[in-house]
């Protein structure tokens, strides 16, 4: 793995973050890349930490993988539980570790912090994201994921 510190996102951080994402929902069936709205949204969770926080992986000072941490409570948990979402690492990075390196990072902030379950979506057709994801332990759950506009 190349040499990387995983750490918390700044706000300089968004311009780079907002690329990632872009690359994130090319990948995606379900959402389509907007700068604004991506860069609305990382905003939100840095001005408010309530909601969540947002992790990097810096490799040579640039941002070469991201990932969120949103928070909710899970009544079946009995307390705060996290959601990982906007997990990317930036394709001339991919197949290096730093993927493995950042959601360790996160998992490991996770629950130092009082999250009793990480849960996680994925693009069902993104069969190398989902092995990602099960080597890692999470395991296919069977909910189902079912949403509309507000």
């Amino acid at each position: 793995m190349p040499q990387a510190v995983f750490d918390a996102a700044r706000e300089g951080d968004i311009p780079a973050m907002v690329g990632l994402l872009g690359e994130l929902f090319r990948l995606e069936s379900d959402f389509e890349p907007d700068a604004a709205k991506q860069e609305q949204g990382l905003r939100l969770i840095l001005e408010q930490p309530l909601l969540g926080r947002l992790f990097v992986a810096r490799v040579e000072d640039e941002i070469a993988a991201m990932a969120s941490l949103l928070f909710s409570v899970s009544t079946a948990e009995g307390g705060r539980v996290g959601w990982v979402e906007d997990v990317i690492v930036s394709a001339s990075w991919r197949g290096k570790g730093l993927g493995r390196g950042l959601m360790g990072h996160v998992s490991d902030w996770a629950r130092a912090n009082g999250c009793l379950r990480l849960t996680l979506l994925a693009d069902r057709e993104n069969m190398p994201a989902l092995g990602f994801y099960h080597r890692l332990g999470f395991q296919r759950s069977a909910m189902v994921v079912l949403r509309r506009r507000a």
